[in-house]
């Protein structure tokens, strides 16, 4: 039989402690050490032996357990120390030996890790809120200029007396091809065309190393399929009732029959399989590359019966430019509001705001947005420098822009600022005149344009970035 009197006689319960996770301190009452576990010396940076003896409050100033030795208390996870910029939460209790008080002990934890987590979560709920996609058509930006007609189309689509179609959405990387597949996918929703709880599953073909595992992934296998192969639902299967979008869909390459008798027919075979699944999906199929030289003719023309046309950043007017530069400014401070609780606010000067709109963005509306963010953070402190501040405003100036304005290539900025509507030398002298007046690119464009000088704002802070220099 166990004999409690031998545990105690060769230290066991010491060392079962010292093998704890938590951090011990027991004082007397005097408040003298008389025991400490080795996880507490580490936060002390300290031996156990060399703290024996010793006030607690020689190691840990704000001791909980000096307050139990006051009132005899417990304490309950009511406070965070910080030691050596470590944080911890403590519970303390008092003492009795045989109803007699003798003194405290109490057992801390660290919180650094959830911290830390909590911190990350924070991070990922911005990010989220930073990147997700409005899904109300006509909240979209542009929705009453360069989309309008792209956007009648896609409710035509999905809406049409004759029943939904399956469409392809043509533009460059980073024009919203995703976004509009959402927004017809929710548009769908909300006039009964899908049910509440139809499926949106989307896809890249292109991040697969092959065709092989794209058609793997879209059409699901059977076990046996191939070395290794287990029976799985593909994706094509599990957006049955909803809407499947194939994001780069060129990179199916030779499986596309396999996508034609889908479309054609309702019905398709797992890789490897005999038997026949009838699904009911509207397909939306998009691509960086021509679609209609990538896919087998049969194929695109099943596909394009819409054919989605959207814009780059550059066919953009100015004024659609100017709303979603408010607009991604507006997201960062309401997602820094709806993670911090802090009212936010970021002011661009006239100069960064100028060359961020003259820079040429290869992928679109995605890097014009992403290089508002970025500058944004530049400008703003870090999280721990915030302390309990709950207002800021930050200021994004020239140096804060992820490139560097004195060394833009002139391929990199819009080809129209260079070679379009010349700028003579009077009309030259007469941007350095209004300059010289206190006016911004934009208000001297706006004179021009009423002199009869076809002159955008940005070629304007071109010429005059060139004077400076």
């Amino acid at each position: 039989m166990l004999n409690v009197n031998k545990l105690r006689e060769f230290n066991v319960f010491e060392k079962i402690f010292d093998k704890c996770n938590d951090g011990i301190n027991v004082v007397n009452l005097k408040g003298e050490i008389v025991y400490v576990n080795s996880v507490s010396a580490e936060y002390a940076d300290m031996a156990p032996e060399d703290m024996i003896g010793h006030f607690i409050s020689d190691f840990y100033p704000d001791a909980v357990l000096l307050n139990v030795l006051q009132d005899r208390n417990i304490i309950l996870d009511k406070k965070i120390h910080y030691v050596a910029n470590k944080r911890y939460v403590v519970s303390s209790y008092p003492i009795y030996i045989q109803n007699r008080f003798v003194g405290a002990f109490s057992v801390f934890r660290d919180i650094q890790e959830m911290d830390e987590l909590n911190s990350k979560i924070k991070y990922l709920e911005l990010q989220i809120n930073l990147n997700t996609t409005e899904d109300d058509l006509n909240s979209v930006i542009g929705n009453e200029g360069s989309l309008e007609d792209v956007l009648v189309k896609a409710r035509k689509s999905i809406g049409s007396l004759g029943g939904p179609r399956h469409s392809i959405i043509i533009g460059e990387s980073g024009t919203g091809k995703t976004m509009l597949a959402n927004l017809i996918y929710s548009y769908g929703k909300e006039i009964g065309v899908l049910n509440k709880d139809a499926p949106f599953i989307e896809v890249n073909c292109a991040q697969f190393t092959n065709s092989d595992i794209a058609a793997m992934e879209i059409f699901g296998s059977e076990e046996g399929a191939y070395t290794g192969a287990k029976k799985r639902k593909g994706l094509l299967e599990r957006a049955n009732g909803g809407v499947l979008f194939l994001d780069e869909a060129h990179a199916l390459e030779e499986y596309q029959t396999l996508l034609l008798k889908a479309v054609e027919s309702g019905k398709f075979q797992r890789l490897g399989g005999a038997r026949e699944i009838s699904v009911d999906v509207i397909i939306i199929a998009a691509s960086t590359r021509n679609l209609q030289e990538e896919l087998l003719p049969e194929l695109y023309q099943r596909l394009a019966q819409y054919e989605l046309y959207l814009p780059s950043f550059d066919e953009r007017s100015d004024d659609e430019k100017e709303h979603l530069f408010n607009y991604f400014v507006n997201r960062y401070e309401e997602a820094v509001k709806r993670s911090h609780n802090i009212k936010y606010k970021a002011e661009f000067s006239k100069e960064a705001k100028e060359w961020l709109f003259m820079y040429k963005y290869p992928r679109n509306i995605r890097q014009f947005r992403d290089f508002i963010n970025y500058s944004i953070d530049q400008a703003s402190p870090l999280i721990s420098d915030i302390g309990n501040k709950k207002e800021i405003t930050v200021k994004i100036e020239l140096k804060h822009l992820p490139f560097d304005v004195t060394h833009v290539d002139e391929e990199v900025i819009n080809e129209n600022m260079q070679n379009s509507n010349y700028i003579t030398d009077d009309i030259g002298d007469t941007i350095i005149e209004l300059s010289n007046s206190g006016l911004g690119p934009r208000r001297i464009a706006n004179r021009l344009q009423e002199m009869g000088h076809d002159i955008k704002y940005y070629q304007v802070a071109y010429y005059l970035q060139k004077c400076n220099n």
